[in-house]
């Protein structure tokens, strides 16, 4: 298996925690989202979004984080990631979509650089945007987390709601944004890290870190 990644695409980042949950052996295949090496006529061939990750299985290629995550919970269900319980199930993958539809897409690379090169979006703007959809989701995750979260986002269990959750609290680390209404999140973010599989998937410890 291999997976083609950059050390702070948030969508890797969950692929990468993922494939270590799970003890699946895996080859990180780096690219430069800065140099624009997703734009390669060979990866287009790949994954015509341009996008990261991409997993490759066999002669397969996988894209989409989300399908993905899937991919490895049916394809390896000993270490798995969704709870038995239908309802708990769609609950995580909720908690899952806010992050990962309601979060992310506002505040991703291409976006930012939207902003800032066709929309003339000086820094202090894009960074005030940024803040402002990570304050208005986290507001919201924190609620459900409150009711919810034990050790991790749905009780005691790790999910693939923490999975989603620990990048987009990184990246809010990164642009500063205020963290201290969100205490629920920031535990659970906490115990997260404290475990291997997260902590090697860090994008500190990637080998294309910069």
């Amino acid at each position: 298996m291999k997976l083609s990644t950059y050390f702070r695409s948030t969508a890797a980042y969950r692929v990468r925690i993922a494939l270590n949950l799970k003890g699946i052996e895996h080859e990180l295949l780096p690219l430069n989202l800065f140099t624009g090496e997703q734009k390669s006529t060979e990866f287009l061939a790949l994954n015509p979004d341009g996008l990261l990750p991409v997993l490759q299985v066999g002669d397969d290629y996988l894209t989409q984080s989300m399908a993905i995550l899937e991919y490895l919970e049916e394809a390896y269900p000993q270490t798995h990631l969704l709870p038995e319980n239908l309802v708990q199930r769609a609950y995580v993958r909720a908690l899952a979509q806010t992050i990962v539809s309601d979060i992310h897409p506002l505040n991703n690379l291409r976006v930012q650089k939207y902003l800032g090169n066709e929309m003339g979006v000086g820094d202090d703007n894009k960074l005030q945007w940024y803040r402002h959809w990570i304050a208005v989701g986290f507001s919201a995750l924190e609620k459900r987390l409150a009711q919810s979260a034990g050790n991790f986002c749905a009780g005691d269990d790790l999910s693939v709601a923490d999975v989603c959750l620990i990048p987009q609290v990184y990246n809010a680390h990164r642009f500063d944004c205020p963290m201290e209404n969100y205490p629920t999140i920031n535990r659970v973010n906490q115990d997260c890290l404290k475990l291997p599989a997260f902590a090697k998937a860090a994008p500190e410890q990637q080998t294309d870190a910069q």
